[in-house]
């Protein structure tokens, strides 16, 4: 697809199929919701209609639940789509993704550390904050370990994020065991990804970053192009390779660490969504970072419909999900490569 009308056109379409996504998971649910009383909760409180059909029950669990579980799916879709685009660019390898290059791991283990031991000391920053230095730590320690002769290899960024992942976890699981059992068993659930704990109160962060980020990913689309050429091609084109990594790794870390601080670690759809979105519109990073965000968002969204309904009343996971169905995208991959 390269014409700019064709491309304007599939971005029109995938925002109206979020939208529709979006009301369907208002009133999809183990109390489920007709579509029209769902969209009059909403008018009512966006534009202060009168919900003729909906009791308070159903305005209660539309508004205060459900609806901002919804944001902040398509948030966190958006931004770890977007985030998968720029890493895979960034190392040149269609398998990186903030999962595989130990960001996630990292951002969990800070997480842990402040729920477990340290408690909220700043307040509802104090969660978002621990899980952004946990993340930029650990793709810190990736880029020093892969690091050889002042350069970095695609392979040796994908090894080292993945031993840098085992080990995290392996930091973060001892710590679980070792602490408040009763608090454990809160943040397994939480490790496993989930969308429960979205509060309106809690969006802005989330959406400030992912928005502020999406932008800077986009406006270094040039330099991710060439990237995805190599180094010397890239140098030659007049990009500072070093400077371009640096600011690509720390506002991914960023991202990554509001995200996973909100959901838990929801797995493999920055390594999906990508691949899905090139075979679309190619790669030009300019056109594949906005549609990343808008297949992304429209994938968790979908995922938390079914991690809400295949157990319902109880809500599974949405890492084991996204894990379940990424998997299986993940062997086809290698497979196919």
């Amino acid at each position: 697809m390269k014409t700019s009308s064709a491309y304007a056109w599939l971005l029109v379409l995938l925002v109206c199929l979020i939208v529709f996504a979006c009301l369907s998971a208002l009133a999809i649910g183990a109390a489920p919701v007709p579509l029209n009383v769902a969209w009059q909760v909403v008018q009512s409180h966006l534009f202060g209609a009168e919900p003729l059909d909906a009791t308070y029950g159903q305005d209660h669990i539309i508004w205060l639940i459900r609806a901002p579980r919804v944001v902040l799916a398509v948030l966190v879709g958006a931004g770890l789509a977007m985030v998968g685009a720029a890493l895979q660019a960034v190392t040149r390898n269609p398998l990186a993704d903030p999962h595989l290059l130990g960001a996630t791991s990292g951002a969990t283990l800070g997480a842990v550390v402040v729920v477990i031991y340290v408690g909220e000391m700043l307040g509802q920053l104090t969660l978002p904050l621990a899980a952004f230095f946990g993340a930029s730590a650990s793709l810190l320690l990736v880029m020093a370990i892969a690091r050889k002769h002042g350069t970095f290899t695609s392979d040796r960024l994908l090894l080292s994020g993945v031993a840098v992942s085992f080990v995290l976890m392996a930091a973060a699981n001892l710590l679980l065991f070792l602490g408040d059992h009763r608090a454990s068993s809160s943040v397994l659930f939480w490790m496993m990804g989930g969308l429960g704990a979205a509060r309106w109160e809690l969006l802005w962060l989330p959406f400030s970053v992912i928005l502020l980020g999406g932008f800077a990913l986009w406006a270094c689309g040039r330099s991710l192009n060439a990237l995805m050429t190599g180094e010397q091609t890239a140098v030659t084109l007049g990009v500072d390779v070093h400077r371009v990594r640096i600011a690509a790794f720390v506002v991914t870390s960023c991202m990554t660490g509001v995200m996973v601080a909100l959901s838990g670690s929801i797995g493999f759809v920055g390594l999906m969504v990508p691949h899905m979105a090139r075979r679309l519109v190619g790669a030009e990073h300019r056109r594949l970072i906005p549609l990343c965000g808008l297949l992304g968002a429209l994938l968790v969204v979908c995922l938390d419909v079914v991690a809400r309904t295949v157990i319902a009343p109880q809500d599974l996971p949405i890492g084991v999900v996204s894990a379940a169905i990424g998997g299986v995208f993940f062997i086809v991959l290698i497979y196919r490569s």
